[in-house]
Order: C-alpha cells, then sequence, then structure tokens
C-alpha cells in the first residue's frame, strides 16, 4: 500500500481489499452463491461440438465430407470431386463509368495502367468480380452455381445503388474446377506412353499430366501423389462424369502393382521363363530372348554369331 497518498484514498483502498477477501470466503463455502458469478469476469465457453466419424483408411477428405451422401449410382468410386472455383459471366446491360464506381464502391480497386476492368470484392459469398466499362462481368471465386448467381446480384445492385441503370441479364457459368485426391501413387511414364493421343507429360516444365478428355469435354491435372484436378466443365454433372470415366485408368497404373514372378521352367524343360511384367505397360513382343540369353550387338555379321558357339581350335579351322 502506498502511505504517502492522503488518508482518505488508504481507507478506501482497505474497505474495498477487505470486501473482495469477504467475497472469496463466502465463494469457498457457498461454491453456488451469486458472488461466485459476479467475481467470474469471463463468459463461460460454448460447449464444442461433438466430432465426426472418423472416416475409412482407404476414402480421400473429399469422400469423408460427404460419406452419408454419396449415391453410388452417380459415384460408382466413392469419391466425389469437391468443386473449388466457379466462373461465371453476366451482362449489365449498360454502360459504366469505372473512375466513378471505384471512387463511390467500397472493396473495389482500379488501375487503367494495369488492368482495365474494376475489381470489385465482397464477403458473403467470398467472391471477386471484374466488372468492364461495357457492363459486362465476370464472377469468380465461389463454390456453387448458386452462391455464383447471388453474387453476381449483389454485384448488380451495388453498381444499381451508385446511379447506373444496371440489370441482370445473360447469367451463364463458364467454368467449373474441381479437386480430388485418389489416395495412391500414379506412375505417370506409363499412362502417358498408353493414353498419348489425350496426354502430354513434359515433367521438365510441369510435374503433372495433362489429360484432355473428349467426353465429357474435361482437361484433367494429375499428378504423382495421386491428386487431381477437373476444368473446363460447363455443368457440375461434367465434373462427376469425368472423374469416374478416369478412375478406373488412374487404378490400372497404380504405382507399385507388379504381376507376381513365374516359376522357373524345371530343368531340361524346353519352356522359356518370362519376365515379370509391370501393370499398365505393354506385354514384350513375342519371341523375345530367354532371361539370362545374350543379346546379339547391332552390326555383327551372322556367320560370326554362328561361329561364337564354336570352340576356338574349329572357329579357326572354318575361318581357314
Amino acid at each position: 500500500m502506498d502511505y504517502h497518498r492522503s488518508p482518505c484514498c488508504r481507507v478506501k483502498e482497505a474497505a474495498r481489499r477487505r470486501s473482495i477477501v469477504s467475497e472469496l470466503r463466502r465463494t469457498l463455502e457457498h461454491p453456488g452463491a451469486p458472488g461466485q458469478q459476479r467475481l467470474c469476469r469471463r463468459r463461460p465457453m460454448a460447449a464444442l461440438p461433438a466430432p465426426a466419424p472418423a472416416a475409412s483408411a482407404g476414402a480421400g477428405p473429399s469422400s469423408a465430407l460427404v460419406a452419408h451422401e454419396i449415391d453410388c449410382s452417380v459415384h460408382p468410386s466413392g469419391i466425389v470431386p469437391m468443386l473449388q472455383n466457379i466462373v461465371a459471366t453476366v451482362n449489365l446491360d449498360c454502360e459504366l463509368d469505372l473512375k466513378s464506381i471505384a471512387l463511390h464502391a467500397r472493396n473495389a480497386e482500379y488501375n487503367p495502367k494495369r488492368f482495365a476492368a474494376v475489381i470489385m470484392r465482397i464477403r458473403d459469398p467470398k467472391t471477386t468480380a471484374l466488372i468492364f466499362k461495357s457492363g459486362k462481368m465476370v464472377c469468380t471465386g465461389a463454390k456453387s452455381e448458386e452462391a455464383a448467381r447471388v453474387a453476381a446480384r449483389k454485384y448488380a445492385k451495388v453498381v444499381q445503388r451508385l446511379g447506373f441503370p444496371a440489370t441482370f441479364k445473360d447469367f451463364k457459368v463458364q467454368n467449373i474446377v474441381g479437386s480430388t485426391d485418389v489416395r495412391f501413387p500414379i506412375r505417370l511414364e506409363g499412362l502417358s506412353y498408353s493414353h498419348g493421343l489425350f496426354c502430354s507429360y513434359e515433367p521438365e516444365l510441369f510435374p503433372g499430366l495433362i489429360y484432355r478428355m473428349k467426353e465429357p469435354k474435361v482437361v484433367l491435372l494429375i499428378f504423382v501423389s495421386g491428386k487431381v484436378v477437373l476444368t473446363g466443365a460447363k455443368k457440375r454433372e461434367e465434373i462427376y462424369a469425368a472423374f469416374e470415366a478416369i478412375y478406373p485408368v488412374l487404378q490400372e497404373f497404380r504405382k507399385g502393382d507388379v504381376e507376381p514372378a513365374p516359376r522357373l521352367p524345371p530343368a531340361g524343360s524346353s519352356q522359356p521363363a518370362v519376365a515379370p511384367r509391370v501393370l499398365g505397360l505393354p506385354a514384350p513382343a513375342q519371341g523375345a530372348s530367354q532371361l539370362g540369353a545374350p543379346q546379339p550387338q547391332l552390326g555383327m555379321p551372322a556367320q560370326q554369331l554362328q561361329d561364337g558357339a564354336l570352340e576356338p581350335g574349329a572357329k579357326r579351322a572354318r575361318l581357314a
């Protein structure tokens, strides 16, 4: 206690401390007393939600989130790709003053030297819009088609409140991006070799394999870790159909799957041994040499190959 203060202050300080001590004693004697509620300044923490049931070890994170909603008729693989981004366009059908929009609207930026459109953002749904002078608008970042439509309508209302006769016309989803994880490594070299007409794989330039599917018209980025990114679809069903079409192919080129080695033929048997073959690669041509047999060198004449099986003396006599 500071005794340099006035006596009145010291008396008030002593009274306050005595009241605190009495409150503490009352709380210890009667835990449920109202004094305990007054002493507790922090609000009680809300009860935590019950943890979700653990998913099976073979299912990916996408399937773990919607394991109770999977329709096996639509998703035979048991994995549902998650939609990550939806790009939609809409026509406001009026000329816009971008500088005025950037000055009066919140969360809007406009730098004509870098990009000829106003970049506007909202939090719910968390999206970004590109508003052009012609009245065209591009909305990105939504996680579903309905969220993209709601966000586009909110941007149109913002433009209307700024005094422009904007309307909401020609809303269309232009691109849907989805991703998933098959939870096993993939041999991209074998997949590129067998599906060369649809694949492009340049590991020096990009670590993923680019698979351009014809029907549905979707582009897939396949990585060796098992992650798959699907893009280019106009509808959610096209993402699902493309993944169900590529999933059996990915299982065929699963890394580490090798056919068991065959038994060696018994001694004296004329049946050749066959080397084990990695699944997904083409089988060796018929008439391939036996395991361990020497291969003829390029440029060696046929007569010399026949003489290689003779003794050195017999070889010299025949050449003579």
